[in-house]
């Protein structure tokens, strides 16, 4: 419906967590996951690199090690040597796969500094080329040039896969979408029919290149389910026209280099075991092998004994299938085992039963074990694929853990189900922030709303932020209720407000956050929809209490509007402020203005005027440093406020009975600025700082001026006229905040002190111990990335991704300074 994307871009997995006291499951977890984002380049790779000295000439290199889209090469010749190892761009470098030089009749030629080790080049690179291993050549040329290859099976692309609901037998997919190497693959020949959509992770074991097939002896037939739909001669048809564009639409072999060895199993029909079924995940049930194609593959079928049945369920499994289970694996943890249909009684005996049956039970040995060491515990918060309905991914929770397997209950699917049963090496699970990073929509938890018609009211207890969704639907039913209309209608109806994310979003608001709302609201009642406004302002804040702090009204101040509540959570803590909110819709562009400029923020962010290009502020030109100086620290002093504390600000602390789970907070103390530089950010907001590079005489004369007018304005009052509050036009502003970082020396010399050095400089101070007690020096920083982060560190998403933003920074410089 029309009002839950709103309520959806309200999940954040931070104050999720905060809220239910629970923990992330460790990033580590994951082993699909960490695959997908492997870059493709590997050391001991070779290929092929223009020599600097001599630009037209070539010279054979191996990849020593990888950083991002960085290469560390050596040149073929040198050994053990280091000394003449370089860096390179991929996306800017001449480099090149092995065989590149003869096919383009380019000249491969030994460099200078290694000529008298070299006497016949032939004889070396015959013997240094033997059984090497070539860059991949799709990442080095092309469109996807530098790219994760998993950007490889873009849509459009085919891949064949196995039939595993009824035979072996392979047919070719389309990928329609790829979302982080989760594939949604449609049968070649549907075109537009989705009711046969399959989503499955790029590693499944029953997914293959096109041509597989054909190399290992199974037939490509569509699938029972849908050969009827077209006749065999169309099917032929299709087969044809897929092979002539089988260049066209291929994926590179290499991209399933990591995906799983099916192993040989050791079972043979007629053997009972206990099983679960992929569809539905959420009984274990008795089930008995009724065909063996190979060493490789074998189906299974659920029993059922009731003489009328007309269906049956069965799917082919290999000896790594998650979900199969030796008798009495239900018994021994203390599980339920559903007795198959038509079964009298309820309690169900394997030893009477496989008697009744005549049927031997599979031996221990036909089960592999799958690892312990896996990390999840109860209570732990994951993703997870709907198995109901695969197009959702889910909040899920660890209920119960049994050997390597996972009880989840997944919350906000459509349709409510039971708790699943999911092997700990499923590609179905996800870490907490997948869904995010791929641009994809979680399904958020419920929320605990009531019907609205005319008016709007939320069921939420103290600490509850106001639902975006029933304001929404409340502004909604304004414009269709005709009863209404008095309200809406005249000087109360309030016009459509804009959220101008590209202009200057002030030390307050984040701004990515503000890019994520929607880019409007209203039109509808001048309160509510001001009230939307504001409150979806103080989410979108570093500190949502700091933001409903400088909103709030002052008790002395004049009364022109109508005061509204509002609240702010942070930190487990509930806040509640009166805030003023005008009822006419003359006076609503004012206030939008005002309310910009107490969040020293463009005066154009929000309101009734939609900002297309440029900004009338020219907002475009200002860094966060220059508009705090322009606005100054005028809040120090606030006219008609107590200075003991705000008025009519409360706070709603937690019960102490309800014990909860403190989370652990980087970034709390930020560095301690030196006397002669003024920071009026508040804290919480990020700060960029140039590393190694001290203030010139003309900046400490211009910050002690600051200091001395900070002084002065702490004696006066402040008018907020729009002249007084216009930005600098940027011929007035005189001095750059340095961006960009320049370093002293080469990091890949630093010791572990100076990596310690360099962090306490930056907003991440609080992580230096970690970097002292990982021992993590110059060489080891500049190698480290988000994931790699996230999992030693045990992070969480916004810390790491600070954390990264500083080392990119290093590794822009060092590359930029110290590469060539």
């Amino acid at each position: 419906d029309a009002g839950s994307s709103l309520e959806e871009m309200e999940f954040n997995w931070d104050e999720y967590l905060e809220d239910t006291g629970a923990t992330a499951a460790p990033h580590g977890s994951f082993k699909h996951v960490d695959t997908s984002l492997q870059n493709g380049f590997a050391p001991g790779m070779k290929l092929e690199v223009a020599v600097k000295s001599d630009q037209n000439t070539y010279w054979v290199a191996t990849i020593i090690t990888t950083c991002g889209q960085l290469l560390l090469l050596r040149y073929d010749g040198y050994g053990e040597d280091r000394k003449a190892d370089f860096w390179c761009d991929i996306m800017t470098a001449d480099l090149h796969p092995i065989g590149w030089c003869e096919q383009n009749k380019k000249i491969l030629k030994v460099p200078e500094g290694i000529k008298d080790k070299i006497p016949d080049q032939e004889e070396f690179l015959q013997q240094v080329l033997k059984g090497a291993c070539s860059a991949p050549p799709k990442l080095l040329e092309g469109l996807h040039r530098g790219k994760n290859p998993l950007d490889l099976i873009a849509p459009g692309s085919r891949l064949e896969l196995q039939n595993v609901r009824d035979s072996l037998e392979a047919w070719i997919v389309n990928v329609i979408e790829n979302v982080g190497g989760r594939l949604k693959l449609r049968y070649e020949g549907l075109e537009d029919l989705d009711k046969f959509d399959q989503w499955l992770f790029y590693l499944d074991p029953f997914l293959h290149q096109v041509g597989w097939a054909a190399q290992h002896g199974y037939s490509l037939q569509p699938p029972l389910a849908i050969r009827s739909l077209k006749s065999e001669a169309d099917w032929q048809e299709i087969l044809k026209k897929v092979k002539e564009e089988e260049d066209e639409s291929s994926v590179p072999t290499d991209i399933f280099k990591d995906k799983p060895v099916i192993g040989v199993h050791s079972f043979s029909e007629g053997m009972k075991l206990e099983a679960v079924d992929p569809v539905a995940p959420f009984v274990i049930s008795p089930a008995t092998v009724i065909k063996v194609y190979n060493e490789k593959y074998f189906m299974i079928e659920f029993d059922d004994l009731r003489p009328d049945r007309t269906t049956s369920k069965s799917y082919v499994c290999h000896v790594n299938s998650a979900g199969i289970f030796p008798v009495q694996w239900s018994l021994k943890n203390g599980l339920h085992l559903s007795p198959p249909p038509g079964y009298p009684g309820q309690d169900f005996d394997w030893a009477d039963y496989l008697k009744q049956c005549g049927a031997e039970a599979a031996p221990q040995s036909c089960f592999t074990l799958l690892t312990s060491d896996h990390g999840f515990k109860e209570n732990m918060k994951l993703e997870a694929v709907n198995p109901v309905d695969p197009e959702e991914v889910c909040i899920a929770t660890v209920t119960k853990l049994k050997d390597s397997y996972l009880w989840l209950q997944l919350e906000g699917s459509k349709k409510p189900i039971p708790d699943c049963i999911v092997s700990v090496e499923s590609m179905n699970i996800f870490p907490v922030g997948w869904c995010e990073t791929n641009g994809y929509q979680l399904r958020p938890p419920r929320k605990a709303i009531v019907n609205k018609q005319k008016k709007i009211a939320v069921v939420q207890p103290e600490k509850q932020v106001l639902s975006s969704r029933t304001v929404h639907d409340g502004l909604k039913n304004q414009e269709l209720n005709s009863s209404d209309s008095v309200i809406i209608n005249g000087k109360y109806c309030c016009p459509k407000i804009y959220f101008n994310h590209r202009c200057f979003s002030g030390p307050y608001l984040n701004k990515g956050r503000i890019a994520e709302l929607p880019q409007s609201v209203g039109p509808g009642n001048c309160v509510l929809v001001l009230k939307e406004v504001l409150t979806l302002l103080i989410n979108a804040a570093y500190k949502p209490s700091r933001v409903l702090r400088e909103l709030q009204l002052d008790e002395e101040a004049a009364w022109h509007g109508h005061g509204e509540t509002l609240k702010a959570k942070y930190k487990g803590k509930s806040y509640r402020a009166t805030v003023e909110v005008v009822r006419t819709a003359d006076r609503v562009a004012d206030f939008c203005r005002k309310t910009c400029i107490k969040l020293e923020c463009c005066p154009n962010l929000f309101g009734p005027q939609m900002v297309l290009d440029k900004c009338s502020e020219n907002c475009s030109v200002l860094t966060k440093t220059k508009y705090t100086h322009y606005y100054g620290k005028r809040k120090n002093k606030r006219i008609g406020r107590p200075p003991g504390g705000h008025s009519n600000l409360e706070v709603a602390v937690k019960k102490p009975n309800k014990r909860r789970k403190r989370r652990k907070h980087f970034f709390v103390h930020k560095k301690k600025r030196s006397s002669a530089s003024v920071d009026n950010t508040p804290v919480g907001s990020p700060q960029k700082k140039s590393l190694s590079s001290s203030p010139t005489q003309s900046e400490l004369s211009h910050s002690l001026a600051q200091d001395r007018d900070k002084r002065k304005r702490k004696l006066r009052t402040f008018s907020f006229s729009d002249d007084e509050n216009k930005p600098p036009s940027p011929k007035d502003i005189k001095i750059e905040v340095a961006e960009k970082l320049q370093l002293d020396s080469n990091p890949l010399d630093w010791s572990v002190a100076d990596v310690v050095r360099f962090l306490k400089s930056t907003d991440c101070a609080p992580l230096a111990r970690i970097f002292l007690d990982q021992e993590i020096d110059g060489q080891a920083l500049l190698l480290l990335t988000l994931p790699t982060v996230q999992e030693c560190m045990d992070l969480k998403l916004g810390p790491a991704i600070k954390l990264c933003h500083h080392i990119e920074r290093v590794k822009l410089a060092f590359y930029q300074q110290f590469a060539n």
